[in-house]
């Protein structure tokens, strides 16, 4: 069963919209065996009157995340609920091909997915590359990244000690994933 986190930019949530998206989020609960909290991000941009719909799920093993824009918000939140249905479908086919004698904590294996929905080719693995990840600070990253012309790269964080990977975002703009302790 999830829980529902909405909260809203440049916007207030109101009960409508927030139970708009509980609704439409509702039907992702067949596939999630456990407690789960869903964190849904909207906002709005005045500059061209569209909105946009965030939605991230953290499981076990799998973390779901799905954004929208579109001028209207509630068809930005219908779209977010069918790309994280999709993504569920998708993951739960590939780990019930692997493991179907243990099922898979996380995503409920009594639903059947038909095997056609998966492409298996767009997950085949074509490359594999080995690195040796070299202690630098992000901003050192990502100038080495733009050398190369590559959307991400990774790295040993000198100051931290920790792996992390440094990307290019759609903006044009740079994010930093670090790995966390356990």
């Amino acid at each position: 069963m999830l829980d529902y986190n909405v909260r809203g930019e440049n916007i207030a949530v109101t009960d409508a919209l927030r139970e708009y998206v509980e609704k439409r989020l509702t039907k992702l609960n067949r596939y999630i065996e456990e407690n789960s909290r869903a964190n849904v991000n909207l906002r709005t941009y005045k500059s061209d009157n569209s909105g946009k719909a965030e939605v991230t799920i953290v499981l076990p093993y799998v973390v779901l995340r799905a954004e929208d824009t579109n001028p209207d918000l509630y068809a930005a939140v219908d779209a977010v609920s069918e790309k994280l249905e999709r993504q569920i479908r998708k993951y739960k086919t590939k780990i019930n091909r692997k493991s179907r004698e243990t099922g898979f904590k996380g995503i409920d294996s009594n639903d059947e997915i038909p095997a056609a929905e998966v492409d298996d080719e767009a997950l085949q693995i074509v490359r594999t590359k080995q690195v040796d990840l070299k202690p630098m600070s992000p901003e050192e990253a990502a100038l080495q990244m733009d050398l190369l012309e590559h959307n991400f790269f990774i790295f040993k964080d000198a100051e931290t000690n920790t792996d992390s990977v440094i990307y290019k975002r759609q903006d044009g703009k740079y994010g930093l994933l670090e790995t966390a302790d356990n």
